[in-house]
């Protein structure tokens, strides 16, 4: 169909279903309907009206359990949520790759130059020809192609827009040039090469699997070049709960120390018993060894190394709830999660200044609110930023107010589970 074509779908309601789909609820389908529509009049504006295009999202994502373990080759539960990124976008019979997104300046890619360019290292150019290149470098075909993009991930929320962007890039491709052949899994390593080689950032596999893949997703990188990867399927929908991401306003400067002694920390303990990463121990060696390690290693390191233990078993236990439909058990495990991380792992707010607690104020709002009836985390790295809340139907609007008061208007973001990674929407 061409872009107008698409428009009158839309504005007629024959488009419906597909959206509901993607983004399950009606009030939902109503809100994309206007972007759906904004964004393809942008491409008839920059691009015109006399071709064929398809239209693809990828969505942001969340962390709901295992926190700070990826880096020690732990297990991660993640989830991808309903905000997202689209892209209308078709061939252009060109060797030039040209992608407009919304705000920002166009990306424009020669896909006879498809080498990293340290100058272009942290700018959204280099993702664009980071995922041709690797595309290509797998076999799958590749060409130019015109798309503009829309994404409504917040930057900076922790739900990985980035990851988003790369998922949307490599989605579209597959299906404008390999017929919608590339598995989700491949995308999701193609975009963590891109970002990787191309964008200068050395991120896991957390952030690109669970856009791509979709749903709730657990990932066990025991193996770094092949983690394990998992489709747990659970309709979030029917669990009468909201997932709110709420965005405490912190300071995010000068936590790049906080966030590597995590890291650090963890390794040190695996260090010190001859293994590089704490997988390569088991929990009851890692136990045999306290008498050993305390003196050897600082206090907060073992500390930490116990919260990753207790992480791995609680994602099994967490994909294990879900798998049998119990919600009730998976919030007690959410909770867990997020005691460990305030008491073992530390990362709730940073030691260099302790007096600022933004994420331990929501947390306790939180806790005063909902209690035991919901379930409530950091989020993400931590330190600064946001924290995670499973809230029940029935408490929404008292949760949202009560926190917007508080952290200011706009940041209780009301979010769901979505069903679907990165796809062909129309």
């Amino acid at each position: 169909m061409k872009p107008q074509e698409y428009i009158n779908a839309i504005n007629s309601g024959a488009a419906d279903e597909k959206l509901k789909a993607v983004y399950v609820m009606e009030n939902a389908v109503e809100r994309q309907k206007v972007r759906y529509i904004n964004t393809i009049e942008e491409f008839i504006r920059i691009f015109g009206n006399d071709r064929e295009v398809i239209i693809t999202s990828a969505p942001g994502r969340t962390e709901i359990c295992g926190n700070h373990t990826d880096h020690n080759n732990g297990k991660v539960l993640a989830a991808s949520v309903n905000l997202d990124a689209i892209a209308v976008c078709s061939p252009n019979g060109s060797g030039t790759v040209r992608v407009q997104s919304i705000g920002h300046d166009m990306n424009v890619v020669d896909t006879e130059k498809l080498l990293p360019d340290e100058n272009e290292f942290g700018n959204s150019t280099a993702m664009v020809r980071g995922v041709v290149a690797k595309i290509k470098d797998l076999g799958y075909k590749i060409g130019g192609f015109d798309a503009v993009t829309n994404s409504d991930v917040m930057g900076g929320s922790g739900l990985s827009s980035s990851a988003a962007f790369e998922v949307l890039l490599g989605t579209s491709i597959s299906h404008i040039f390999n017929g919608g052949k590339i598995s989700a899994v491949e995308i999701a390593k193609i975009a963590q090469y891109s970002e990787n080689v191309f964008f200068g950032k050395p991120c896991g596999l957390l952030d690109q699997t669970a856009s791509s893949v979709g749903t709730f997703v657990a990932i066990d990188f025991e193996s770094t070049e092949n983690p394990v990867i998992k489709k747990v399927n659970f309709d979030f929908s029917k669990s009468g709960h909201s997932l709110c991401i709420v965005d405490t306003g912190g300071n995010h400067s000068d936590l790049t120390d906080d966030y590597a002694a995590v890291r650090g920390e963890m390794e040190s303990v695996a260090h010190a018993m001859g293994k590089n990463v704490l997988r390569e121990i088991g929990f009851e060696d890692f136990k045999k060894a306290l008498p050993s390690l305390v003196g050897k290693v600082n206090d907060r390191a073992i500390l930490r190394a116990y919260h990753f233990y207790g992480e791995n078993q609680r994602v099994d236990s967490a994909v294990k709830a879900l798998e049998n439909n119990d919600f009730e058990s998976f919030k007690n495990i959410i909770l867990k999660s997020g005691r460990s991380s305030y008491m073992y792992n530390q990362n709730v707010y940073s030691p260099s200044n302790a007096t600022e607690q933004k994420l331990s104020l929501a947390l306790c709002i939180t806790e005063d609110i909902i209690g035991g009836r919901g379930a409530y985390r950091v989020h993400g790295g931590g330190f600064a930023g946001t924290i995670q809340a499973f809230v029940p139907n029935e408490l929404l609007n008292e949760y949202k107010n009560a926190m917007e008061r508080v952290f200011g208007a706009g940041s209780c973001h009301v979010l769901i589970i979505r069903p679907v990674g990165g796809t062909k929407v129309m």
